[in-house]
């Protein structure tokens, strides 16, 4: 099993994070960092730890290429776990529950765990990671297309386990993508048979307190992603349905946790679905930049 963080300026957060996977029951055969570009010292910290520090230049980095670089770089693994510099490992057996995960399920070829909002998360940030990451475990096939849409190909690299060999099987990660790498390996896996397993038991604590502009670049890169993968995500239908559930069930717990914030979210709301519209119609635009 190999664990495999890409790092940039981590700062506090990734000493955190080492710290976590430090107290790891299940010790990874290798733990690999790359890192493109860090000045404040987060490669010499994961030295100090004991991990193997791979540096690329920050040109270099794709979220897609990057990974599937770090995947050749282990085959000596059956397993390789993703995850990102500040998403700290709840507990010593987070790392045990998420390979457990996916070893007890044959056709799985992922398996991804829960995200839990940062303790300073406000009622946006924390609906959010309660909305996309629920309590209950869940295996997805083609045959939850219907119910579930593009649902059906969520995961997160923030903290995911793949086999490796299926992962190989379906192309990999790919190349030259700003953002979306996940759903779109786990789109491909799906489609040659196998299976994307929730492990709500496997948790970490992660989550984001966008701003308005920083959202509206996530959204306008989804949006990119989605268009410039159209014909791979054409089977798992339009993402719209979906948006629509998040909204009635983000206006359902800001009514209840903070009313104040509705007209914010309905903002939020406006912003990411304009950001969303317009990435897809500049997809074929080169950009020189997109958000992580």
């Amino acid at each position: 099993m190999a664990l495999i963080v890409p790092v940039k300026n981590g700062g506090s957060r990734w000493r955190m994070v080492i710290t976590s996977i430090l107290a790891q029951r299940l010790r990874p055969q290798r733990t690999l960092v790359v890192d493109s570009g860090s000045t404040d010292g987060s490669d010499e910290v994961a030295k100090s730890a004991g991990f193997e520090v791979c540096t690329i230049a920050p040109e270099r980095f794709d979220h897609g290429g990057t990974r599937q670089m770090a995947v050749e770089m282990v085959p000596e693994c059956e397993t390789v776990i993703f995850l990102t510099q500040d998403a700290v490992l709840e507990g010593p057996e987070t790392l045990e529950q998420l390979v457990s995960a996916i070893r007890t399920h044959p056709r799985a070829g992922v398996a991804y765990g829960r995200q839990l909002p940062r303790t300073e998360a406000g009622p946006i940030e924390r609906h959010a990671r309660l909305f996309n990451y629920p309590e209950q475990n869940a295996e997805k096939s083609l045959e939850d297309i219907r119910r579930l849409g593009i649902k059906t190909a969520f995961t997160s690299n923030s903290f995911a386990a793949y086999r490796r060999e299926a992962l190989l099987r379906a192309a990999g990660f790919p190349q030259n993508c700003a953002m979306g790498e996940d759903m779109i390996a786990a789109a491909r896996i799906l489609l040659q048979g196998g299976t994307v397993v929730y492990a709500a038991q496997a948790r970490v604590i992660h989550s984001h307190g966008f701003t308005i502009a920083e959202e509206a670049r996530r959204y306008y890169g989804i949006g990119r992603m989605h268009a410039q993968q159209q014909r791979l995500l054409a089977r798992f239908q339009s993402p719209a349905s979906e948006g629509a559930r998040f909204v009635r069930s983000e206006l359902m717990f800001l009514s209840r946790h903070a009313p104040w914030r509705i007209p914010e979210a309905l903002l939020r709301t406006v912003t990411k679905y304009s950001a969303y519209h317009w990435g897809k119609r500049t997809a074929l635009v080169p950009v020189m930049e997109q958000a992580c």
